[in-house]
């Protein structure tokens, strides 16, 4: 397994140009899962930007996903002859993040990693990604990106807090794993796709929020699956058989029907729609499911509003929580009995009174 060390407190903004701290955004709306824990209870918040942008905060640590802060009217390039343009605006803007410790990127493209983010990004912030976009990030000459982490499929990464000296037994980890995804169907349209490089190739993700007393030691306290920009494939069929047995606590899905060339030649979906997504929420069966990248640019055809009826119908509407942008999700990671109080968490308490 392949490991990254992270120290919050030396992480810094994440943009060359950011003058001043800034506070984590107050949220507009907290929701909680009752079947995990009541609000008071919670060390572990999930804050939705907009498109497939969240903020993961938990024992001090940020990941920033799938960065995008274009604003409604901005365009998007998608492919050959292929754009979108933003309807949404982003709950903030790239200039108001607070400190982010590491970027989690499902693949190389416009929607999820917009150019603005690519231009004001700082170089040395780590980004775990595909194989795919590592090589693009990394062959920008003098603005290449030098902290860039790929994952395969079923490839995992630890990331690791950084010890500051404390007594733990069990410092705070975080697990994260390539899952399989595909932008294109089966087929011919994938093989012709594989020749001309037009869509990017995408990862979902298994992200384990845990504790680990050493290398490859590590006990999962909370399971995240992000579904990445992907179709009902037979390849994700693969994913509950890897984790029989294991409970996944939370799925992020990947949703908006997304349709190229675009909405007046709607010709071929390359996320799932509403029917896949239930379908989804049927194969991976999570305790909880939120929806996020479902009508940010005009190429989603499949609004959340179909989802939403196709839970309903499907008798699933307890197993779902719809956040809007700039709404939070707050849970509670398990913690076993040698991961009580120690130095990382009150590392987390000083950032969060420096409200960095």
């Amino acid at each position: 397994m392949k490991h990254l060390t992270i120290d919050p407190s030396t992480s810094g903004l994440p943009t060359k140009d950011h003058v001043a701290t800034k506070p984590f955004p107050e949220a507009k709306t907290t929701k909680v899962h009752p079947s995990n824990a009541k609000e008071e209870d919670t060390n572990a918040t999930l804050y939705f930007i907009g498109t497939a942008t969240t903020i993961l905060e938990w024992e001090g640590i940020r990941i920033l996903t799938d960065p995008n802060f274009l604003h409604a009217g901005d365009h998007v390039h998608l492919g050959p002859g292929v754009s979108g343009t933003r309807q949404t605006n982003p709950a903030i803007d790239l200039e108001e993040l607070p400190r982010i410790d590491a970027v989690l990127l499902s693949h190389y493209h416009e929607d999820h990693f917009d150019r603005l983010v690519e231009d004001k990004l700082r170089r040395e912030l780590p980004i775990i990604t595909t194989p795919h976009a590592k090589s693009c990030l990394e062959g920008k000459g003098k603005e290449s990106f030098t902290a860039v982490h790929a994952l395969d499929f079923f490839e995992s990464l630890q990331v690791d807090v950084k010890d500051d000296g404390g007594v733990k037994q069990k410092k705070p980890s975080i697990k994260i794993t390539g899952m399989p995804g595909k932008h294109v169907p089966p087929g011919p349209l994938s093989i012709a796709n594989d020749i001309l490089k037009a869509v990017p190739p995408t990862n979902g993700w298994m992200i384990e929020l845990g504790y680990a007393d050493g290398p490859e030691q590590f006990e999962d306290g909370y399971r995240i699956y992000i579904s990445g920009d992907t179709l009902m494939v037979d390849e994700l069929k693969e994913i509950p058989e890897r984790y029989k047995g294991q409970n996944i606590d939370l799925m992020l899905i990947h949703l908006g029907g997304t349709t190229i060339p675009g909405p007046s030649m709607p010709l071929l979906m390359v996320t799932m729609d509403a029917k896949q997504g239930v379908q989804l929420m049927q194969l991976i069966n999570p305790d909880l499911t939120i929806p996020i990248h479902y009508d940010d640019y005009d190429v989603f055809m499949s609004p959340l509003s179909d989802f939403k009826k196709a839970v309903l119908e499907a008798g699933l509407s307890d197993k779902v929580v719809y956040l809007d942008r700039k709404d939070q999700f707050k849970f509670n990671v398990r913690q076993s009995s040698g991961s009580g109080m120690g130095s990382e968490s009150l590392l987390a308490e000083k950032l969060a009174t420096q409200a960095v």
